[in-house]
């Protein structure tokens, strides 16, 4: 059975920073890509942050220069550093894992964590 757990996730002054982690079981981990997005109340969700097998990431305009991705596959975890928060920062992140098998992308998701950004 696979599981991602996120933890992490808390209330926060805008400028503040907070580190999310995921935690990964029942996957290969490091055939996984791996991903950040966020749904803030009453929008879509959008990525925030991925990164491939072989360690090359991408962010979103909006994080770009405040939020690290990074991955641990030794502890089958990825991580988001988030720096220099701000109130539309706001939202559950949730992270994923992807990876192409025969033709398919098997993704999975976790359950999210609340960020809350006050300012």
């Amino acid at each position: 059975q696979v599981q991602l757990v996120e933890s992490g996730g808390g209330l926060v002054q805008a400028g503040g920073s907070l580190r999310l982690s995921c935690a990964a079981s029942g996957i290969i981990f490091d055939l996984n890509a791996l991903g950040w997005y966020r749904q803030a109340p009453g929008k879509q969700r959008e990525v925030v942050a991925t990164i491939t097998t072989r360690e090359t990431t991408q962010y979103a305009d909006s994080v770009k220069g405040r939020f690290t991705i990074s991955r641990d596959n030794a502890k089958s975890t990825v991580f988001l550093q988030m720096n220099s928060l701000k109130p539309e920062d706001t939202a559950v992140y949730t992270c994923n894992a992807a990876r192409y098998i025969d033709g398919r992308w098997n993704i999975y998701w976790g359950q999210g964590t609340q960020v809350t950004v006050s300012s």
